[in-house]
């Protein structure tokens, strides 16, 4: 099974190379993965920097940034994170790097995570999340241009950093 799944790996890389500037997503996303409006599935994105793994967070522990709630395991997570977002929040809006630097939209899994370069990554799936670790430089070239590229639906009025009441 592992040569096979090896097989296919190698098959995705030789007509999967990322493409920068070839967007194929035409209809507008949301700027935040957030279904039920809840970032990153409710995990705390600063875990990912402290504890070096996915940690969940909890509604009492929760702010409001660009218009979605982020969760904490803690007031001190939540305080750290208010202090400076862009630090903590994955990149592309949470949605999956390597389908960003293909030019399109997947949901990104929580759980299939990385850091480079200090900041926060996540992919769709485990398979998304092997091919964008056989070229994870490149894979991010392409994303950084895509991202600005792919249609996305105004932020709401209020998407200022607050805490939730």
């Amino acid at each position: 099974m592992k040569y096979f799944y090896n097989f296919l790996l190698a098959i995705a890389l030789v007509g999967c190379a990322a493409t920068p500037g070839k967007v194929t997503q035409k209809e507008p996303v949301t700027p935040l993965d957030a279904p039920q409006n809840i970032a990153l599935d409710g995990y705390d994105a600063t875990a990912y920097f402290t504890h070096a793994k996915p940690t969940r967070g909890s509604a009492q522990f929760e702010v409001t940034w660009r218009g979605a709630r982020w969760q904490f395991e803690s007031a001190t997570a939540s305080a750290e994170f208010m202090r400076d977002p862009e630090r903590y929040a994955p990149q592309y809006g949470g949605y999956c790097a390597y389908a960003t630097a293909h030019g399109f939209i997947a949901r990104g899994d929580p759980e299939q995570w990385a850091i480079v370069d200090h900041k926060l990554y996540v992919n769709n799936n485990e398979f998304a999340m092997a091919l964008w670790d056989q070229d994870r430089a490149g894979h991010i070239v392409a994303a950084d241009v895509n991202w600005p590229l792919i249609p996305k639906f105004p932020l709401p009025a209020s998407g200022e950093l607050s805490r939730v009441q």
